[in-house]
Protein backbone atom coordinates (compact mmCIF):
# COMPACT_ATOMS: atom_id res chain seq x y z
CA UNK A 1 0.00 0.00 0.00
CA UNK A 2 1.19 3.50 -0.81
CA UNK A 3 0.32 6.10 1.83
CA UNK A 4 0.79 9.78 1.13
CA UNK A 5 1.28 12.07 4.12
CA UNK A 6 0.89 15.81 3.62
CA UNK A 7 1.98 18.28 6.28
CA UNK A 8 1.85 22.00 6.92
CA UNK A 9 4.83 24.16 7.86
CA UNK A 10 5.02 23.54 11.64
CA UNK A 11 6.86 20.54 13.01
CA UNK A 12 4.45 20.44 15.95
CA UNK A 13 1.60 19.79 13.52
CA UNK A 14 3.10 16.59 12.14
CA UNK A 15 5.46 15.22 14.80
CA UNK A 16 2.54 13.13 16.21
CA UNK A 17 2.24 11.55 12.74
CA UNK A 18 5.85 10.30 12.74
CA UNK A 19 5.23 7.12 14.80
CA UNK A 20 2.37 6.22 12.46
CA UNK A 21 4.76 6.64 9.53
CA UNK A 22 7.19 4.26 11.22
CA UNK A 23 4.38 1.75 11.85
CA UNK A 24 3.24 1.82 8.24
CA UNK A 25 6.78 1.39 6.95
CA UNK A 26 7.43 -1.46 9.41
CA UNK A 27 4.31 -3.18 8.08
CA UNK A 28 5.81 -3.07 4.57
CA UNK A 29 3.92 -0.07 3.20
CA UNK A 30 5.45 2.83 1.31
CA UNK A 31 5.18 6.31 2.82
CA UNK A 32 5.96 9.63 1.17
CA UNK A 33 5.51 13.03 2.83
CA UNK A 34 4.57 16.00 0.65
CA UNK A 35 5.81 19.02 2.56
CA UNK A 36 7.04 22.61 2.36
CA UNK A 37 10.77 22.88 1.61
CA UNK A 38 11.66 23.88 5.20
CA UNK A 39 10.33 20.58 6.52
CA UNK A 40 12.41 18.28 4.32
CA UNK A 41 15.28 18.18 6.83
CA UNK A 42 13.22 17.43 9.96
CA UNK A 43 11.23 14.77 8.10
CA UNK A 44 14.34 13.10 6.72
CA UNK A 45 15.91 13.02 10.18
CA UNK A 46 12.71 11.42 11.47
CA UNK A 47 13.19 8.50 9.09
CA UNK A 48 10.49 9.47 6.59
CA UNK A 49 10.85 10.34 2.91
CA UNK A 50 10.02 13.97 2.19
CA UNK A 51 8.72 15.32 -1.10
CA UNK A 52 9.43 19.08 -0.65
CA UNK A 53 7.16 20.53 -3.33
CA UNK A 54 4.57 22.58 -1.46
CA UNK A 55 4.40 26.36 -1.44
CA UNK A 56 6.65 28.45 0.78
CA UNK A 57 4.15 29.92 3.23
CA UNK A 58 6.02 31.47 6.15
CA UNK A 59 3.66 30.55 8.97
CA UNK A 60 5.37 32.81 11.51
CA UNK A 61 4.97 35.82 9.23
CA UNK A 62 1.35 34.95 8.46
CA UNK A 63 0.60 34.60 12.16
CA UNK A 64 2.09 38.03 12.85
CA UNK A 65 0.07 39.45 9.96
CA UNK A 66 -3.16 37.96 11.33
CA UNK A 67 -2.34 39.35 14.77
CA UNK A 68 -1.78 42.81 13.26
CA UNK A 69 -5.12 42.65 11.49
CA UNK A 70 -6.83 41.64 14.72
CA UNK A 71 -5.09 44.36 16.71
CA UNK A 72 -6.18 47.01 14.23
CA UNK A 73 -9.74 45.85 14.87
CA UNK A 74 -9.19 46.19 18.62
CA UNK A 75 -8.51 42.52 19.37
CA UNK A 76 -5.02 42.29 20.89
CA UNK A 77 -5.50 40.22 24.05
CA UNK A 78 -2.05 40.64 25.59
CA UNK A 79 -1.68 44.03 27.32
CA UNK A 80 1.93 44.79 28.14
CA UNK A 81 3.24 42.64 25.30
CA UNK A 82 3.99 44.90 22.31
CA UNK A 83 2.64 43.78 18.96
CA UNK A 84 5.57 42.88 16.65
CA UNK A 85 5.80 44.22 13.10
CA UNK A 86 4.96 41.35 10.71
CA UNK A 87 8.10 41.89 8.63
CA UNK A 88 10.75 43.30 10.96
CA UNK A 89 9.45 41.72 14.22
CA UNK A 90 10.25 44.99 15.98
CA UNK A 91 7.71 46.12 18.62
CA UNK A 92 5.04 48.50 17.35
CA UNK A 93 3.89 51.46 19.37
CA UNK A 94 0.53 51.20 17.62
CA UNK A 95 -0.99 48.67 15.17
CA UNK A 96 -1.76 51.65 12.96
CA UNK A 97 1.95 52.43 12.44
CA UNK A 98 1.99 50.08 9.44
CA UNK A 99 0.80 50.68 5.88
CA UNK A 100 -1.60 47.80 6.27
CA UNK A 101 -3.31 48.08 2.89
CA UNK A 102 -0.01 47.78 1.02
CA UNK A 103 1.13 44.92 3.24
CA UNK A 104 -2.22 43.14 2.79
CA UNK A 105 -1.99 43.40 -1.00
CA UNK A 106 1.55 42.04 -1.02
CA UNK A 107 0.69 39.26 1.43
CA UNK A 108 -2.43 38.25 -0.47
CA UNK A 109 -0.51 38.01 -3.74
CA UNK A 110 2.21 35.91 -2.15
CA UNK A 111 -0.24 33.59 -0.41
CA UNK A 112 -2.19 33.12 -3.62
CA UNK A 113 0.93 32.36 -5.62
CA UNK A 114 2.40 29.89 -3.12
CA UNK A 115 -0.94 28.21 -2.37
CA UNK A 116 -1.60 27.60 -6.06
CA UNK A 117 1.94 26.29 -6.56
CA UNK A 118 1.57 23.89 -3.66
CA UNK A 119 -1.86 22.69 -4.78
CA UNK A 120 -0.60 21.96 -8.28
CA UNK A 121 2.45 20.13 -6.95
CA UNK A 122 0.47 18.02 -4.47
CA UNK A 123 -2.07 16.93 -7.07
CA UNK A 124 0.65 16.32 -9.66
CA UNK A 125 2.59 14.09 -7.28
CA UNK A 126 -0.53 12.20 -6.20
CA UNK A 127 -1.49 11.53 -9.82
CA UNK A 128 2.00 10.23 -10.57
CA UNK A 129 2.59 8.21 -7.39
CA UNK A 130 -1.02 6.96 -7.12
CA UNK A 131 -1.44 6.61 -3.32
CA UNK A 132 -4.12 4.37 -1.90
CA UNK A 133 -4.65 6.64 1.10
CA UNK A 134 -3.77 10.17 2.22
CA UNK A 135 -3.05 11.10 5.85
CA UNK A 136 -2.78 14.82 6.48
CA UNK A 137 -2.41 17.07 9.47
CA UNK A 138 -5.46 19.11 10.41
CA UNK A 139 -4.31 22.26 8.61
CA UNK A 140 -2.89 20.63 5.49
CA UNK A 141 -5.44 21.57 2.85
CA UNK A 142 -3.15 20.05 0.21
CA UNK A 143 -3.86 16.56 1.54
CA UNK A 144 -7.61 16.93 1.26
CA UNK A 145 -7.25 18.41 -2.21
CA UNK A 146 -4.86 15.74 -3.48
CA UNK A 147 -6.97 12.89 -2.12
CA UNK A 148 -10.18 14.27 -3.60
CA UNK A 149 -8.49 14.96 -6.93
CA UNK A 150 -7.33 11.34 -7.32
CA UNK A 151 -10.36 9.76 -5.63
CA UNK A 152 -8.82 8.07 -2.59
CA UNK A 153 -9.79 8.20 1.10
CA UNK A 154 -8.11 10.71 3.39
CA UNK A 155 -7.72 10.97 7.17
CA UNK A 156 -6.95 14.05 9.25
CA UNK A 157 -4.38 13.40 11.97
CA UNK A 158 -5.02 15.60 15.00
CA UNK A 159 -2.21 16.74 17.31
CA UNK A 160 -3.98 18.05 20.42
CA UNK A 161 -7.33 18.81 21.98
CA UNK A 162 -8.54 21.16 19.21
CA UNK A 163 -10.70 19.30 16.72
CA UNK A 164 -12.19 19.77 13.29
CA UNK A 165 -15.51 21.17 14.55
CA UNK A 166 -15.00 24.07 16.96
CA UNK A 167 -17.40 26.88 17.80
CA UNK A 168 -14.65 29.49 18.21
CA UNK A 169 -13.46 30.63 14.76
CA UNK A 170 -10.27 31.97 16.34
CA UNK A 171 -9.16 28.35 16.73
CA UNK A 172 -8.96 27.90 12.93
CA UNK A 173 -10.05 24.25 13.17
CA UNK A 174 -9.65 23.71 9.42
CA UNK A 175 -7.84 25.52 6.62
CA UNK A 176 -9.79 27.97 4.48
CA UNK A 177 -9.50 27.78 0.70
CA UNK A 178 -9.09 31.53 0.22
CA UNK A 179 -7.72 31.21 -3.31
CA UNK A 180 -10.31 28.84 -4.78
CA UNK A 181 -8.05 25.83 -5.34
CA UNK A 182 -10.83 23.27 -4.91
CA UNK A 183 -13.01 24.98 -7.52
CA UNK A 184 -10.02 25.10 -9.87
CA UNK A 185 -9.86 21.30 -9.73
CA UNK A 186 -13.63 20.91 -10.06
CA UNK A 187 -14.11 19.86 -6.43
CA UNK A 188 -16.69 20.90 -3.83
CA UNK A 189 -15.63 23.67 -1.44
CA UNK A 190 -13.31 22.92 1.46
CA UNK A 191 -15.32 22.56 4.65
CA UNK A 192 -15.86 20.37 7.73
CA UNK A 193 -18.10 18.00 5.79
CA UNK A 194 -15.08 16.89 3.73
CA UNK A 195 -13.34 15.55 6.85
CA UNK A 196 -14.89 12.11 7.26
CA UNK A 197 -12.16 10.41 9.32
CA UNK A 198 -9.82 11.68 12.03
CA UNK A 199 -6.99 10.02 13.91
CA UNK A 200 -7.46 11.14 17.51
CA UNK A 201 -4.44 10.84 19.86
CA UNK A 202 -6.19 12.28 22.95
CA UNK A 203 -7.51 10.35 25.95
CA UNK A 204 -11.30 10.45 26.08
CA UNK A 205 -11.33 13.20 28.76
CA UNK A 206 -9.56 15.49 26.28
CA UNK A 207 -11.42 14.34 23.16
CA UNK A 208 -11.27 17.03 20.42
CA UNK A 209 -14.67 18.09 19.04
CA UNK A 210 -15.30 16.54 15.64
CA UNK A 211 -18.14 15.34 13.47
CA UNK A 212 -15.89 12.81 11.75
CA UNK A 213 -15.39 9.14 12.52
CA UNK A 214 -12.67 8.81 15.15
CA UNK A 215 -9.75 6.41 14.91
CA UNK A 216 -8.33 6.38 18.46
CA UNK A 217 -4.57 6.04 18.76
CA UNK A 218 -2.06 6.26 21.58
CA UNK A 219 -0.04 9.46 21.68
CA UNK A 220 3.56 8.34 21.21
CA UNK A 221 5.82 11.32 21.91
CA UNK A 222 8.26 12.33 19.19
CA UNK A 223 9.95 15.68 19.77
CA UNK A 224 12.62 15.48 17.11
CA UNK A 225 15.89 13.54 17.06
CA UNK A 226 18.32 13.60 19.95
CA UNK A 227 20.57 11.38 21.97
CA UNK A 228 20.45 10.56 25.65
CA UNK A 229 23.53 11.52 27.61
CA UNK A 230 25.34 14.45 29.14
CA UNK A 231 22.78 14.71 31.92
CA UNK A 232 22.06 12.51 34.89
CA UNK A 233 18.75 12.68 36.78
CA UNK A 234 20.46 11.47 39.96
CA UNK A 235 21.54 13.51 42.97
CA UNK A 236 18.58 15.81 43.49
CA UNK A 237 18.80 15.64 47.28
CA UNK A 238 15.07 15.02 47.54
CA UNK A 239 14.15 18.32 45.89
CA UNK A 240 11.43 18.42 43.24
CA UNK A 241 12.62 18.58 39.65
CA UNK A 242 10.88 20.97 37.27
CA UNK A 243 11.34 20.95 33.51
CA UNK A 244 11.06 24.24 31.61
CA UNK A 245 10.65 24.50 27.85
CA UNK A 246 9.73 27.29 25.47
CA UNK A 247 9.02 27.44 21.75
CA UNK A 248 10.93 29.57 19.27
CA UNK A 249 7.70 29.93 17.30
CA UNK A 250 6.02 31.78 20.20
CA UNK A 251 8.83 34.33 20.31
CA UNK A 252 8.76 34.67 16.52
CA UNK A 253 5.02 35.34 16.52
CA UNK A 254 4.53 37.39 19.68
CA UNK A 255 7.90 39.11 19.96
CA UNK A 256 10.75 38.98 22.44
CA UNK A 257 8.56 40.44 25.20
CA UNK A 258 6.62 37.16 25.22
CA UNK A 259 9.73 35.17 26.22
CA UNK A 260 8.76 34.01 29.70
CA UNK A 261 11.73 31.76 30.47
CA UNK A 262 13.53 34.22 32.81
CA UNK A 263 10.36 34.48 34.95
CA UNK A 264 9.96 30.70 34.84
CA UNK A 265 13.53 30.24 36.10
CA UNK A 266 13.01 32.75 38.92
CA UNK A 267 9.82 31.00 39.99
CA UNK A 268 11.42 27.54 40.12
CA UNK A 269 14.48 28.93 41.93
CA UNK A 270 12.23 30.43 44.58
CA UNK A 271 10.78 26.97 45.28
CA UNK A 272 14.19 25.40 45.95
CA UNK A 273 13.65 23.08 43.00
CA UNK A 274 16.13 21.54 40.61
CA UNK A 275 15.45 22.86 37.13
CA UNK A 276 16.06 21.28 33.74
CA UNK A 277 15.78 23.91 31.01
CA UNK A 278 15.46 22.69 27.43
CA UNK A 279 16.67 25.60 25.34
CA UNK A 280 17.58 26.51 21.79
CA UNK A 281 21.25 27.59 21.52
CA UNK A 282 20.23 31.15 20.60
CA UNK A 283 18.01 31.43 23.68
CA UNK A 284 20.72 29.97 25.92
CA UNK A 285 23.12 32.68 24.86
CA UNK A 286 20.56 35.38 25.66
CA UNK A 287 19.86 34.07 29.18
CA UNK A 288 23.33 34.82 30.56
CA UNK A 289 24.37 33.38 33.91
CA UNK A 290 21.84 31.05 35.51
CA UNK A 291 21.41 29.77 39.07
CA UNK A 292 23.45 26.75 40.12
CA UNK A 293 20.48 24.40 40.20
CA UNK A 294 19.48 25.12 36.60
CA UNK A 295 20.76 22.55 34.11
CA UNK A 296 20.51 23.64 30.47
CA UNK A 297 20.12 20.99 27.79
CA UNK A 298 20.28 22.08 24.15
CA UNK A 299 18.42 20.13 21.45
CA UNK A 300 17.41 17.48 24.00
CA UNK A 301 14.07 15.73 23.34
CA UNK A 302 11.43 16.43 25.97
CA UNK A 303 10.36 12.78 26.03
CA UNK A 304 13.77 11.80 27.47
CA UNK A 305 13.57 14.30 30.34
CA UNK A 306 9.97 14.16 31.58
CA UNK A 307 10.12 10.66 33.15
CA UNK A 308 12.51 12.19 35.71
CA UNK A 309 10.49 15.34 36.45
CA UNK A 310 7.74 16.30 38.89
CA UNK A 311 6.26 19.15 36.83
CA UNK A 312 6.55 20.83 33.45
CA UNK A 313 6.20 24.52 32.63
CA UNK A 314 5.84 25.28 28.95
CA UNK A 315 4.50 27.62 26.29
CA UNK A 316 1.13 25.95 25.86
CA UNK A 317 1.96 24.04 22.69
CA UNK A 318 0.17 20.76 22.08
CA UNK A 319 3.43 18.86 21.54
CA UNK A 320 4.70 19.66 25.03
CA UNK A 321 1.25 19.26 26.56
CA UNK A 322 0.62 15.85 25.02
CA UNK A 323 4.14 14.60 25.83
CA UNK A 324 3.48 15.45 29.48
CA UNK A 325 0.11 13.70 29.27
CA UNK A 326 1.82 10.57 27.96
CA UNK A 327 4.31 10.62 30.84
CA UNK A 328 1.82 11.50 33.58
CA UNK A 329 3.50 14.78 34.56
CA UNK A 330 1.42 17.70 35.94
CA UNK A 331 1.97 20.82 33.87
CA UNK A 332 1.59 24.55 33.71
CA UNK A 333 0.80 26.22 30.37
CA UNK A 334 2.00 29.80 29.96
CA UNK A 335 -0.10 30.32 26.89
CA UNK A 336 -0.18 32.75 24.01
CA UNK A 337 -2.67 32.11 21.20
CA UNK A 338 -6.23 30.81 21.04
CA UNK A 339 -5.28 27.19 20.39
CA UNK A 340 -2.70 27.05 23.18
CA UNK A 341 -5.14 28.65 25.59
CA UNK A 342 -7.85 26.14 24.62
CA UNK A 343 -5.50 23.17 25.07
CA UNK A 344 -4.48 24.51 28.48
CA UNK A 345 -8.05 25.09 29.64
CA UNK A 346 -9.15 21.63 28.56
CA UNK A 347 -6.24 20.02 30.36
CA UNK A 348 -6.95 22.09 33.48
CA UNK A 349 -10.59 20.98 33.37
CA UNK A 350 -9.33 17.40 33.55
CA UNK A 351 -7.34 18.34 36.65
CA UNK A 352 -3.89 17.51 35.26
CA UNK A 353 -2.59 21.04 34.87
CA UNK A 354 -2.99 24.77 35.26
CA UNK A 355 -2.88 27.66 32.81
CA UNK A 356 -1.66 31.26 33.01
CA UNK A 357 -2.30 33.69 30.14
CA UNK A 358 1.08 34.61 28.72
CA UNK A 359 0.86 38.30 29.53
CA UNK A 360 0.17 37.50 33.19
CA UNK A 361 3.23 35.30 33.60
CA UNK A 362 5.53 36.58 36.34
CA UNK A 363 7.80 34.81 38.78
CA UNK A 364 5.05 35.26 41.39
CA UNK A 365 2.14 33.86 39.32
CA UNK A 366 4.25 31.02 37.94
CA UNK A 367 5.64 30.22 41.40
CA UNK A 368 2.15 30.10 42.91
CA UNK A 369 0.90 27.75 40.19
CA UNK A 370 3.99 25.55 40.46
CA UNK A 371 3.51 25.26 44.21
CA UNK A 372 -0.02 24.01 43.62
CA UNK A 373 1.17 21.46 41.06
CA UNK A 374 3.90 20.15 43.33
CA UNK A 375 1.93 20.02 46.58
CA UNK A 376 -1.64 19.14 45.62
CA UNK A 377 -1.76 15.35 45.00
CA UNK A 378 -4.94 15.76 42.94
CA UNK A 379 -2.95 17.17 40.02
CA UNK A 380 -0.52 14.25 39.97
CA UNK A 381 -3.41 11.78 40.31
CA UNK A 382 -5.20 13.37 37.34
CA UNK A 383 -2.01 13.37 35.28
CA UNK A 384 -1.47 9.69 36.10
CA UNK A 385 -5.06 8.91 35.13
CA UNK A 386 -4.63 10.57 31.72
CA UNK A 387 -1.32 8.77 31.18
CA UNK A 388 -2.94 5.42 31.93
CA UNK A 389 -5.81 6.22 29.58
CA UNK A 390 -3.33 7.14 26.85
CA UNK A 391 -1.35 3.92 27.34
CA UNK A 392 -4.57 1.89 27.02
CA UNK A 393 -5.30 3.32 23.56
CA UNK A 394 -4.25 1.40 20.42
CA UNK A 395 -0.60 1.78 19.45
CA UNK A 396 0.10 3.27 15.98
CA UNK A 397 0.86 -0.25 14.74
CA UNK A 398 -2.68 -1.30 15.68
CA UNK A 399 -4.02 1.49 13.49
CA UNK A 400 -2.39 0.07 10.37
CA UNK A 401 -5.05 -2.63 9.69
CA UNK A 402 -7.80 0.00 9.97
CA UNK A 403 -6.04 2.17 7.42
CA UNK A 404 -5.53 -0.83 5.17
CA UNK A 405 -9.27 -1.52 5.27
CA UNK A 406 -10.08 2.11 4.58
CA UNK A 407 -7.71 2.16 1.61
CA UNK A 408 -9.10 -1.14 0.39
CA UNK A 409 -12.55 0.39 0.15
CA UNK A 410 -11.21 2.62 -2.63
CA UNK A 411 -10.09 -0.33 -4.74
CA UNK A 412 -6.96 -0.30 -6.84
CA UNK A 413 -3.80 -2.36 -6.82
CA UNK A 414 -1.67 -2.96 -3.74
Amino acid sequence: MRVLFTVSDWTSHYFPMVPLGWALQSAGHEVRVVCPPRQAGPLGRAGLTPVPVLGDLDMSFLSRFVNLRAARAGHWPYPGVPLPHPVTREPLASPHDVDFDALARETGARVGRETARGADAAVRFARRWRPHLVVHDRLSMDGVLAARAVGVPHVAHLWGTVGTHEDDPALHPLPVDRTGEFARFGLPPMGPELIEHVIDPCPAELAPPTGARRMPVRYVPYNGPGQEGGWSPEGDGGRPRVCLIWSNSVTQIYGRASYAVPEMVKAAEGLDADVVLLAHPDDRAALGDLPRRVTVLEQYPLRLVLPHCDALVHHGGAGALMTAVAHGVPQLSVAFGAEQETDGRRLAAAGAGLIIPGHEATAATIGEALTRLLTDPAHRAAAARLSEANAARPAPSALVPQLERLAGASGGDR
